[in-house]
């Protein structure tokens, strides 16, 4: 399995995790195997300074990963790694090594595109008002 980690630094499993997925100017590509990490590369974001819906997710599609790992995704990015049957994880801080370790235990969450909404309706501003049609009972 190859985990993608989106990373600030170049210092390999060292370096800080990034926030954006997008935005971050390097990945920390980690092959595993039986959940132990075997190796490990780092590689720059071509899409660094600009890029547009898709574009990230296709190249870490072409860097053969199974796993896409950040700080933060929004439903779109989301929906485009899924498109590649890439899944995602977010929630990750701190350094690389550290979200691989919690990625492997189980304790990053998977990224879901509606996972705001399991979460009651608190949060979104003031505009809910009444019954809402789309839960599922």
């Amino acid at each position: 399995m190859r985990i993608a980690i989106s990373s600030n630094d170049n210092i390999g499993l060292e370096s800080k995790v990034s926030h954006h997925f997008g935005r971050c100017p390097y990945f920390v590509l980690v092959d595993v195997n039986n959940g132990n990490s075997q190796e490990f590369q780092v590689i720059e974001n071509p899409f660094f300074q600009q890029h547009t819906p898709g574009q990230v997710p296709q190249f870490i599609n072409q860097q053969h990963a199974d796993v896409m790992i950040c700080g933060g995704m929004g439903r779109r990015a989301i929906a485009f790694f899924e498109a590649f049957g890439i899944a995602t994880a977010t929630g990750a801080d701190g350094t690389v090594a550290t979200t691989l370790e919690r990625y492997l235990k189980g304790e990053l969450p998977e990224a879901q595109p509606c996972s705001h909404s399991e979460h009651g309706e608190h949060g979104h501003g003031d505009h809910h008002h009444g019954h809402h049609g789309h839960h599922n009972h």
